[in-house]
């Protein structure tokens, strides 16, 4: 397994380092920080003085950023696989997509900054970029990764489903694990009134087939070696899985985007992102 670190010097970039333990060792372990050095804001400054600004802002960044990567070296945990460390200048979402795909990189880690929604509008989510474009797994440290013995794997569907055991058969953490299953099932709301009998009914049916659907998912799982529960609930996916994870504490949530595009991978995103933003979970995304 290939592995991108991608660090920026902040709280949770220092707890992705340490989640590392967790994770399956690396067969190459890549240390990457990216420098996004500011160009001087002044219109009216001459050219060559603004160049000669700009490479002296860079030279300082280049320095610290080369102290940030020994530093992390220096804190890898045992057994993480031989690590290599680089330094870009650039955006760093964009930098670090395309050290994912050519690096063939297998999972992303990095920490989330944790900025609320309004500086997210106005300058963008690294991690949420990341998170919703890269090709790899993608892992989001918001909060620290203590242990790694329960995870809660919300599923929406067959593909979804296959997407999983393919993802969980590559055997990405190191200890054993505990899956907790999880499907959301649409409620009986309608346009137009129901019997109470007719309604319970239906209820009934939907949470019979999601409970079927796991089943027969925990059946694929069982032989990887991990032990599973499942659970079913009615109601909307973003916030049943918020609820959920409260109730359960998870230490780690893992979601999948397999084959989604247009609207649900739009969906999924509002998902990923509400989750991102709560940040009270580290997340995982698999592809």
């Amino acid at each position: 397994m290939n592995t991108l670190l991608a660090v920026d010097g902040s709280d949770n970039a220092y707890e992705a380092v340490r989640a590392l333990k967790h994770f399956r060792r690396a067969d190459t372990l890549t240390l990457l920080h990216v420098l996004d050095v500011p160009r001087p804001a002044y219109p009216m400054m001459v050219p060559e003085v603004a160049e000669e600004l700009y490479r002296t802002v860079e030279k300082g960044m280049r320095e610290e950023g080369q102290r940030l990567l020994n530093h992390v070296a220096s804190l890898l945990p045992a057994g993480a696989g031989p690590a290599h460390k680089r330094l870009e200048v650039g955006s760093p979402a964009e930098l670090i997509l395309k050290e994912a795909d050519q690096g063939k990189v297998d999972l992303i880690l990095m920490g989330s900054r944790g900025i609320g929604p309004v500086k997210e509008q106005l300058f963008g989510s690294v991690s949420h970029r990341v998170l919703t474009l890269a090709s790899a797994a993608t892992g989001i440290i918001s909060a620290p990764l203590k242990a790694l013995n329960r995870v809660l794997l919300p599923l929406q569907g067959p593909d979804d489903a296959e997407a999983a055991v393919k993802f969980m058969g590559t055997k990405p953490f190191r200890g054993d694990v505990e899956l907790i299953l999880f499907t959301v099932f649409p409620t009986t709301s309608t346009p137009w009134p129901l019997d109470p009998g007719m309604a319970i009914s239906m209820e009934q049916q939907g949470l019979d087939s999601a409970k079927e659907f796991l089943t027969v998912t925990a059946s694929k799982l069982i032989p990887l070696g991990y032990k599973t529960r499942t659970l079913a609930v009615p109601g909307v996916p973003t916030s049943m899985i918020m609820l959920e994870a409260e109730k359960l504490r998870p230490d780690l949530i893992v979601m999948g985007t397999h084959g989604r595009k247009g609207l649900s991978r739009f969906v999924y995103g509002s998902v990923s992102h509400a989750l991102l933003h709560a940040a009270r979970y580290p997340i995982l995304v698999y592809r």
